[in-house]
């Protein structure tokens, strides 16, 4: 049986991986700095093109990235919320369905799907609780423009 504190932690964990989403879809990128990560975090979307290394690093990748001239939308549904809770750390990991809609210029688009797990380390500040390290793990992709390797 869980205990309450476990419980609180879980459902913390839990709303931390939602504001994650929700932040980068909506494109308040420097908010993720105070609200997601820890200050000394790592996080590592090499698996799908994207930059490796500090909050600074991923932070600069993901506002030049995300721009609404090249991704006008996108969603990042989080589920299967694995929770290794280990004191004041805890360990997950997380699907993600991406849906992403990209510009390709003369006002065209086209959608393409992405399937990743995060695979995270979760740490309890006196903030809350925050991600100190971020992996993708590919699943697959479906309808990427040709262009893009991933």
């Amino acid at each position: 049986m869980l205990s309450q504190q476990e419980l609180s932690d879980r459902f913390e964990i839990q709303d931390l991986v939602f504001r994650y989403a929700d932040l980068i879809d909506t494109k308040q990128i420097d908010r993720l700095r105070d609200e997601v990560f820890t200050a000394d975090a790592h996080i590592d979307y090499g698996v799908m093109g994207g930059s490796v290394g500090n909050v600074d690093t991923t932070l600069e990748f993901l506002k030049s990235a995300l721009t609404d001239d090249l991704f006008p939308n996108s969603q990042h549904l989080n589920a299967n919320i694995q929770v290794v809770l280990e004191g004041d750390h805890a360990r997950g990991r997380v699907m993600c369905f991406n849906p992403m809609e990209m510009s390709l210029g003369e006002g065209g688009t086209q959608t393409y799907f992405l399937g990743l797990w995060y695979v995270d380390i979760y740490r309890r500040t006196d903030k809350g609780w925050r991600i100190a390290r971020r992996a993708e793990e590919k699943s697959w992709v479906f309808n990427a423009p040709d262009f893009m390797d991933l």
